[in-house]
């Protein structure tokens, strides 16, 4: 054996059972391949050991067991003598033909008996060319040979074109028919639970369904004006947000149950919706429940308030317009009494408290008046102070007289011979004023119904008494007056802005409204029904 240049591979072949060097399977690899029986000693040729190098490389790409069949059928299509599925994919890879290319995937498809004998013959000429050290075993090879008569078709090139664009058309007619057939199946299930649910119910409101009227009012209520004052309350009053509660609460007591309990005690709501000339669906049943009666009410007795001008508006629905008046006029009435009892006892407790003390002050000042006019009336003087300042003053005159008459005494006794007559008449009149003053003094300070003095202070005591009561009752009233004053602040208003008057046309149902509602919401339950039922079908197909 002689030696070659390094850049070159030797390989020693081995011989099998059948003395056919370098046989295998198509299910055998060199590495699974039955150990060798015995060497003959002969060495591979650089090509065949390349071959068997890209074979190796070709192995490690980890190719799926399908992908090597296809290309064994490439292969055989090209006319491509193979000894295994990876030299497959090395002859066809040399010749620059991609054996997973799709339009040579397309190609794959049952040649007829021409194209098989033709592709069979020019794989037995390319095997008899092989030379006789490097032959392999080839597998059997299915021919269909039922039809042994020469083909018509001019080539084989021609004729897998013609295969081809056959099953081209093949297919896009069935993509065609399928999407016809899915086409069809989309359009009968809308029809089925889209349009045949919408035509139902157009049918329901334009020929079916009872007319209804809707009569139509708006109030607002309102707050009495202040006279006087400040503050938040000044600032928000005439403004809807003075009255946002009470038009809530009467929003709310508008929609209760005793407000539908009053109203069809006395106008027969109840008795009106189940009249044998309503439709089955907006019909109350005879023997239908007081809940079933409250919900008919809701749904007929529309109330909505608008915060920001402080406007309620009610729209009350009959199948009679003279009904739906009355039944508007009854509600917007006990609307007023809810009003007028909102803030009546806030009223009440603000004026009960004023009033009392009132009472009790014009009770004290008429006993303070009839105490002072009885005490005059005992004393018998309209006014004892004053006749007690007119006896002072007697008493102060008579007392200058007597000085004086004091001072004439004293001057006659000063004279040498004094008249005895003179100074005796002077001294008479010295003691009769003299007897004048304390009688005068008696009366000042006892009398028959006792002292002017005491006197005097009992009328003073009894006017003090009379004045400080009347004091009182001046402030008492004034209280009252202020009590009264903020007692009208706290008084709401109900003011009907528009009246409740019936129309002559009937206003529901709205029959191309409510079909177009009815399509969006059928078309809706459809969509969501359908995506949801893709979802479930592709996670379980996943």
């Amino acid at each position: 054996m002689t030696t070659k240049p390094k850049a070159q591979k030797f390989r020693i072949r081995r011989s099998t059972g059948a003395n056919s060097p370098n046989a295998e399977t198509p299910s055998s690899t060199p590495e699974t391949a039955a150990p060798a029986q015995a060497m003959d000693g002969t060495v591979d040729s650089p090509a065949t050991v390349a071959a068997e190098t890209n074979i190796d490389t070709i192995r490690q790409e980890g190719l799926t067991g399908r992908q090597l069949r296809m290309a064994r059928r490439v292969a055989q299509k090209n006319g491509l003598a193979v000894t295994s599925d990876f030299d497959a994919v090395r002859q066809l890879r040399e010749k620059g033909i991609d054996p997973f290319q799709r339009a040579n995937v397309l190609e794959l498809v049952t040649p007829n008996d021409g194209q098989t004998d033709a592709a069979a013959g020019q794989m037995r000429a390319a095997t008899a060319k092989v030379p006789a050290d490097q032959a392999r075993v080839q597998l059997p090879q299915t021919v269909d040979r039922k039809q042994s008569l020469p083909s018509t078709q001019v080539s084989p090139a021609t004729n897998a074109a013609e295969q081809r664009g056959r099953e081209i058309r093949q297919i896009q007619l069935d993509i065609a028919r399928r999407r016809r057939r899915n086409i069809i199946a989309l359009f009968s299930r809308l029809a089925v639970f889209v349009l045949l649910p919408t035509i139902a119910a157009g049918y329901y409101f334009y020929n079916l369904a009872t007319p209804m009227y809707g009569t139509k009012s708006e109030f607002i209520i309102q707050q009495a004006e202040a006279t006087a004052g400040g503050g938040l309350n000044s600032l928000f009053s005439g403004t809807g947000l003075a009255t946002q509660t009470d038009s809530t609460s009467v929003q709310s007591y508008l929609t209760s149950r005793e407000a539908f309990l009053r109203l069809d005690g006395e106008l027969g709501f109840t008795e009106h919706f189940s009249s044998d000339a309503i439709d089955a669906i907006q019909r109350l049943p005879e023997d239908a429940s007081g809940e079933d009666a409250y919900g008919v009410f809701n749904d007929r007795v529309q109330i909505g308030y608008d915060p920001t001008e402080g406007i309620l508006r009610m729209e009350v629905i009959a199948a009679d317009p003279e009904k739906s008046q009355d039944f508007s006029e009854a509600l917007i009435g006990y609307a007023e009494e809810r009003v007028d009892r909102l803030t009546q006892r806030v009223r009440e407790d603000q004026m009960t408290g004023s009033i009392q003390v009132f009472e009790q002050a014009e009770t004290r000042r008429r006993d303070a008046l009839a105490q002072l006019v009885q005490i005059q009336e005992e004393l018998g003087r309209a006014d004892p102070i004053a006749d007690s300042t007119a006896l002072q003053q007697r008493i102060v005159t008579l007392e200058v007289e007597l000085d004086q008459e004091r001072i004439n005494l004293a001057s006659l006794n000063d004279l040498r011979n004094p008249l005895a007559s003179r100074v005796q008449a002077v001294e008479t009149t010295i003691a009769l004023l003299e007897g004048q003053i304390a009688n005068l003094r008696g009366q000042l300070s006892a009398g028959d119904g006792g002292s002017i003095v005491s006197q005097n202070a009992q009328l003073r005591e009894a006017e003090e008494n009379y004045a400080s009561a009347l004091l009182n009752f001046e402030a008492a009233r004034g209280q009252m007056d202020l009590a009264q004053i903020e007692a009208n602040k706290q008084v709401r208003y109900l003011s009907v802005s528009v009246s409740p008057i019936a129309p002559d046309v009937p206003t529901y149902p709205k029959s191309f409204e409510n079909t177009v509602l009815a399509f969006l919401i059928f078309s809706g339950i459809y969509l969501m029904i359908s995506l949801t039922s893709s979802i479930l079908r592709e996670q379980v197909s996943a």
